[in-house]
């Protein structure tokens, strides 16, 4: 018999009958077949040879007469080798075996005696699956619109990816830049982004939040105090703008500065020199200013509540940043982040979303944006009786978010519609190519095309 070519994919056929195993052997001519008689020889040829799919006989040695030694195979396979397609097989309870199988994560299930033609027929639409898998995840890694951007920040919306190549623009040139958005919005994360991304990378990140801190508080926090300065003042301590001193100082929601700050504020930003609350020394300070705010500034320099040259001299930069709902598809990729993230925080055994929850949230309109977003997932990890969130868990009432103004070029809302449903039905599907398809009632060349056509791959 001609020994197999190396390059022909490789099935895994653990069972301890030599006769049926040599019988595999000769009806899989099409595979690099390798065989194991127990656990120990299985997991050892699962670490050599990788194979795509693999056949498992749950009656083992030690328990060739049981299940247990199989299922504690099967749960070793899959722990070293997720995307493995394991296809168990078992004369005992066969009805039983194949619901426990199946729930540990077996992708089919076949009862003895073994039929060779039934058998090459699963054998062959799991190597075809692992494939389309294999397929989707280099097809994921190259879209336009990957899981996460400026390091940090998880997203796949063009929305967001704008946003990200505008902070990494900004972020080389020594400029001040304001960040605009709603509450929830991730002001912070972008903030950090533009200083790790700049020359004061190696300085420090001082933040601080505006609306925090009571009115006759913030210039202290803000510029620093020589001791005696007043009640309770037992030492001189330098304020958040000296501490950031090479690096970059962030100034969260800047709207809620009262006005007679913003004066000092202005002049710290035309002479770089800052004076402590009750002292009289200049001091000289080097940092870059980025701040933020979810008010909108325009109006309050109209009204006189913000100072216009403060304005001008924090926004040599405007950022603004999406809400949650403008993010096409991203409701879906955080969500099922935050599944992963806080199941293993809390110890939850939850692994996915279902459909239905996954539908949900595509559709609630998330005011809170991804703050709300968050605590809902937090919430439903806790709330999940299975492995998987669904929509009872989530508790969203059924509300879903309002659509968007629409655009007025037929072309363009025809494109831009397309790109939304695909995005969507590829985050749904966590990227699969066919179940995209199939959601958007198209096949699967015609989805190739159109997102060659729409430009989603690198």
């Amino acid at each position: 018999m001609t020994e197999p070519s190396a390059d022909l994919p490789v099935l895994l056929v653990v069972e301890d009958d030599e006769g049926l195993q040599r019988q595999l052997k000769w009806a899989y001519d099409g595979y690099r077949v390798v065989a194991a008689h127990n656990r120990g020889e299985a997991i050892e040829a699962l670490r050599l040879h990788e194979p795509a799919v693999v056949t498992l006989d749950l009656g083992l040695p030690p328990d060739p007469d049981g299940t247990s030694e199989g299922f504690a195979c099967l749960t070793e396979i899959l722990k070293l080798k997720p995307d493995a397609k394991v296809i168990v097989a078992s004369g005992h309870g066969a009805r039983e075996s194949a619901l426990k199988a199946v729930a540990l994560g077996a992708y089919d299930f076949y009862r003895k005696p073994v039929d060779i033609d039934d058998l090459g027929l699963i054998v062959s639409r799991a190597f075809q699956l692992h494939e389309l898998e294999t397929e989707n995840r280099r097809l994921a890694e190259s879209l336009d619109g990957g899981s996460t951007v400026l390091g940090s920040i998880i997203s796949g919306a063009p929305e967001m990816l704008s946003v990200a190549r505008t902070i990494e623009r900004v972020a080389g040139a020594d400029v001040s830049v304001m960040l605009l958005g709603a509450s929830g919005t991730g002001k912070e994360l972008l903030a950090r982004a533009v200083h790790e991304k700049s020359r004061r990378a190696k300085a420090g990140f001082i933040a601080i939040n505006c609306a925090a801190i009571p009115e006759n508080l913030l210039e202290a926090e803000l510029f620093g105090y020589e001791r005696g300065a007043f009640t309770g003042a037992v030492k001189t301590t330098p304020g958040k703008i000296e501490l950031a001193q090479g690096g970059t100082l962030f100034l969260d929601e800047i709207g809620d500065v009262p006005l007679q700050l913003q004066v000092k504020l202005l002049r710290f930003l035309q002479e770089r020199v800052i004076e402590r609350v009750g002292g009289r020394a200049p001091i000289a300070v080097d940092t870059r200013i980025v701040s933020a705010t979810h008010q909108d500034l325009d109006a309050m320099t109209a009204d006189g509540r913000f100072r216009e040259d403060l304005y001008y001299r924090l926004a040599e930069i405007v950022v603004r940043i999406p809400g949650l709902k403008e993010r096409t598809g991203d409701a879906v990729l955080l969500a099922r982040h935050f599944v992963q993230r806080f199941a293993r925080e809390l110890g939850r055994p939850v692994t996915s979303l279902s459909d239905d929850a996954a539908a949900a949230i595509d559709a609630h309109g998330w005011p809170g944006n991804v703050r709300e977003l968050e605590n809902r997932m937090k919430r439903a990890v806790i709330m999940a009786e299975g492995k998987q969130v669904t929509a009872a868990d989530l508790d969203l009432g059924g509300k879903a978010g309002a659509d968007g103004p629409s655009a007025i070029n037929l072309r363009a809302a025809r494109e831009a519609a397309d790109r939304r449903a695909i995005r969507q039905a590829l985050t749904r599907t966590e990227n699969n190519i066919s179940g995209a398809a199939k959601l958007l009632g198209i096949s699967r060349p015609t989805l190739y095309d159109l997102l060659k056509q729409y430009r989603l791959t690198a």
